[in-house]
């Protein structure tokens, strides 16, 4: 019975969602400035968070200036739900209208040698597009794919998984990612996961701090033990806002043989790389989750 309601719940989302992604992208930009509104001005989603993040990460900049950064970020993350809605139908030549990604290069000759390739991104501009990367690579040389944690909710989490492998990636859960990396080494393919980087380690699994946005900040670090385990390059994706609802993706080598460092180097340049990306444009990064929320447990 549990089943079939959650069957249910799932088939009417999805049909909800999918008239809507049916619309051309102006009539739902329209509809993400309605939504701002609504999640600005009246449900004031986060707004607390926000303000106090992006205080902390712009001290040098006055309360209006801050303003003008929250405002725009808060709808810009409406535009985020409309265009991942978008996924739903939109053409591939569509996407990579949208979705540019440039040195692409890059992973080619890397795959191409035989390499896999751990990609590090955050949470900016639109990162359920960065998926569409396998209509820019020779992706019959690799497995693409992408770490995710699943949702509480069961609908929810079904269809993001259906979003995010639509351009032929496969999504793995973050308890089995060595699992099947390994896997994938061990079938002689090559392997190109995306990571989340820029997310907060709970404090159980804080190995290394760096300075970023100007505070003390915990990094995640297992993705570079990761790559010397098996032997991947780490390439980050630096993406840019070129303007509303297209975006620009740049393959940029971060190490090529992880195994001949130690420590955590990629991730020391990792976050400086971020944070170059965030104060380029901070409205399309992501402010609504305590990202120093660890700070006081940094110890000089």
């Amino acid at each position: 019975m549990k089943h079939i309601v959650e069957n249910t719940a799932y088939y009417l989302l999805y049909g909800l969602l999918y008239m809507f992604a049916l619309l051309p992208m102006t009539l739902l930009y329209l509809l993400s400035d309605v939504l701002y509104y609504v999640v600005y001005y009246i449900i004031r989603y986060r707004r607390k968070v926000v303000r106090q993040n992006i205080a902390m990460a712009f001290p040098e900049k006055d309360e209006s200036e801050r303003r003008v950064i929250e405002r725009r970020f808060f709808h810009f993350l409406t535009d985020y739900v409309v265009e991942t809605i978008k996924v739903l139908h939109i053409s591939d030549a569509g996407m990579k209208r949208r979705m540019r990604f440039e040195n692409a290069g890059l992973i080619d000759r890397l795959t191409g040698e035989g390499r896999s390739v751990i990609l590090l991104l955050g949470h900016y501009g639109n990162w359920e597009w960065i998926p569409s990367l396998t209509l820019w690579c020779d992706s019959s040389r690799f497995v693409g794919g992408q770490i995710y944690r699943p949702l509480r909710n069961c609908c929810f989490d079904r269809l993001f998984l259906h979003l995010r492998t639509r351009f032929g990636t496969e999504c793995i859960a973050k308890k089995d990612t060595l699992r099947v990396l390994l896997q994938h080494k061990r079938a002689g393919k090559p392997f190109v996961t995306g990571f989340m980087a820029d997310q907060t380690p709970s404090p159980a699994n804080i190995h290394h701090w760096v300075t970023f946005m100007g505070m003390p900040t915990p990094v995640l670090t297992g993705y570079e033990t990761l790559a010397r385990k098996l032997d991947a390059a780490i390439v980050y994706i630096d993406v840019e806002v070129l303007s509303r609802g297209r975006y620009r993706a740049t393959f940029k080598l971060a190490e090529e043989h992880p195994v001949a460092t130690e420590g955590f180097p990629v991730a020391d340049r990792y976050m400086a790389a971020m944070e170059h990306t965030i104060r380029r444009a901070p409205h399309a990064w992501l402010w609504t989750h305590k990202r120093w929320k660890h700070s006081h447990l940094f110890v000089k």
